[in-house]
């Protein structure tokens, strides 16, 4: 049985706020808790799934839109990976269109020198033009790392490139 117009719009009314905090803890991001809380609202208003025998409406509310919040947030990690594996590799810049191609291929050297983890994080963020959070959400790594690996890789790259090396 579904939940009658008037009832819909007082459970709405009574309990939106609490509703899009617990959405919003979830996503991160207001429109998106606010379109999670419509479409759990309106399933659970359209299904007449809610039974009173069964306990109170907020618990029973606050379960659904976590859900849907959830399931949204698992469906835009899928779109970004798929998005990003879609894309082109980031290429470094060649050596013959560069401004100076010597400085150019001594950055190169300087690349290949660093441990493999930070070259992918300096390569993707400068030369493919991805985000920290699109790094890491595509490598399977925590944030943390990715800015811990990028702030590594600079410090190296200052240092090789500050000393007039690598040759």
């Amino acid at each position: 049985m579904a939940f009658d117009g008037e009832g819909f719009e007082l459970a709405y009314r009574t309990h939106a706020a609490r509703l899009r905090a617990v959405a919003y803890h979830v996503l991160g991001d207001r429109d998106a808790a606010e379109d999670a809380v419509h479409a759990a609202l309106v399933r659970v208003w359209s299904s007449g799934a809610y039974r009173a025998e069964r306990g109170a409406l907020l618990p029973y509310l606050i379960a659904c839109v976590r859900r849907e919040a959830l399931d949204q947030a698992r469906g835009a990690r899928r779109r970004s990976a798929r998005e990003y594996r879609a894309a082109p590799a980031a290429e470094l810049p060649d050596a013959a269109a560069a401004i100076d191609p010597v400085e150019t291929q001594r950055l190169h050297r300087a690349l290949d020198a660093l441990p493999a983890a930070q070259r992918d994080v300096i390569v993707q963020a400068y030369y493919g033009g991805r985000t920290l959070a699109e790094i890491a959400l595509a490598g399977g790594v925590p944030l943390g790392t990715v800015k811990s690996r990028l702030a590594g890789a600079l410090r190296r790259l200052h240092g090789a490139l500050a000393q007039g090396g690598p040759w």
